[in-house]
């Protein structure tokens, strides 16, 4: 089956991914879950992550053309294919796509409707536009780390998912998608999307700023409703070394926790801040007592707002996971599956992570192109 006739509400649309690493490819591979048919122009030699191409789950319902940009004819190559595209995505840094003669100028001249996704941790422009970076320093900035962790250590490191991905991928998704609705209105026009790590992490900020205004958000880690300070909202050990996760935040679910849980009736008021520390501890004492498992079992089924902490590898076979069908197997890799989800015109896994180069006759053949040769030579750029 060709990437473009699968389901899914972007089914007919044709997607562009000049190869990257990051934010990039997850927000192409979220395009072609959603059923766009998604072309990764890939640099000869590949991508430098470390692990089979094969495996890597964000090129997933993609397919993969091998084009050397520093090559005579690698520039019109890609321009061939954004001439029948409706988006492009790329992630180098600022100046480059102009240097290798596919930046916006020269794409939007081919193809006036193209939405010129660009996909950056500091923007295009700015001091540190031209600086190296990674997730880590885009959410420094922002106060976004600053705010995760306990008070009396240092920020907590939530992988690359609140960065890249959250501020990065789904800012440049939903910025694509708005201007190609707005490129396919009547009389509208292709243009470019300037998603910025730094811009879409400091946006997810925005309740928080609201709260530090407000009075209701204390400047600090681990000092506030939603950060670890409050003891009715965090995690705690079990005998045998889990964690559970308690978010028991409204009366009724707050009750229904320390019933369940075992709180006796002289326990620390739960309204006074200044108690907060005692009923933390109690709090703990009783978690400590019995297993995860155990634990589970006992606020099975309530409102009290406890959930065990799984690993990666556990996710997957959770009983509401499982029913949802949230993760799934294909290609030989447990995944998470499309989201979100659509009564109409739901996503599919299509086809497996694609390999670099392995498509280009199929792609060839689909968008009306001469023949695809993989070349050799290295290409320039990076995020």
């Amino acid at each position: 089956m060709a990437a473009g006739s699968g389901h899914g509400p972007l089914a007919g649309v044709r997607v562009v991914e000049l190869a990257g690493i990051g934010p990039g490819p997850f927000a192409a591979m979220l395009l072609g879950d959603l059923g766009a048919d998604v072309v990764r122009v890939d640099r000869p030699g590949g991508q430098a992550l470390g692990i089979d191409p094969a495996r890597d789950v964000t090129g997933r319902n993609k397919r993969s053309v091998v084009v050397d940009l520093k090559s005579e004819d690698g520039p019109a190559t890609v321009l061939d294919l954004v001439e029948r595209a409706d988006v492009l995505i790329e992630g180098y840094r600022p100046g480059v796509a102009e240097r290798l003669g596919i930046g916006p100028e020269e794409c939007l001249a081919r193809n006036p409707r193209l939405v010129y996704g660009r996909m950056t941790g500091w923007g295009q422009d700015g001091p540190l536009a031209h600086s190296a970076g990674h997730d880590i320093g885009y959410t420094a900035i922002t106060g976004a780390l600053g705010m995760i962790g306990p008070a009396d250590g240092p920020p907590a490191i939530p992988a690359n998912l609140l960065g890249d991905y959250a501020g990065g991928s789904l800012y440049l998704v939903v910025g694509v998608l708005a201007a190609l609705h707005h490129a396919r209105a009547e009389g509208g026009r292709g243009q470019v999307v300037d998603a910025a790590i730094v811009d879409g992490t400091s946006h997810l900020t925005a309740m928080i700023h609201g709260m530090v205004a407000a009075g209701a958000w204390r400047d600090r880690r681990g000092a506030n409703l939603l950060d670890g300070g409050c003891p009715f909202y965090g995690v705690y050990e079990t005998a045998d070394g889990g964690w559970m996760a308690v978010g028991a935040l409204e009366r009724p679910f707050y009750d229904e926790f320390a019933r369940l849980l075992g709180l006796d009736g002289d326990a620390p008021d739960r309204d006074d801040p200044a108690r907060w520390g005692e009923l933390r501890e109690a709090v703990a004492a009783r978690f400590r007592t019995r297993t995860r498992a155990e634990w589970t079992e006992v606020f099975a089924g309530s409102d009290a707002c406890v959930a065990p902490v799984l690993s990666l590898r556990e996710a997957p076979a959770h009983p509401h996971l499982a029913a949802r069908g949230t993760y799934t197997d294909h290609a030989g890799i447990t995944q998470p599956a499309p989201a979100p989800r659509f009564s109409a015109t739901p996503g599919a896994l299509r086809r497996p992570p694609a390999v670099p180069g392995a498509d280009a006759a199929e792609v060839a053949r689909d968008w009306g192109l001469p023949s695809l040769v993989p070349a050799s030579a290295p290409e320039e750029g990076s995020r």
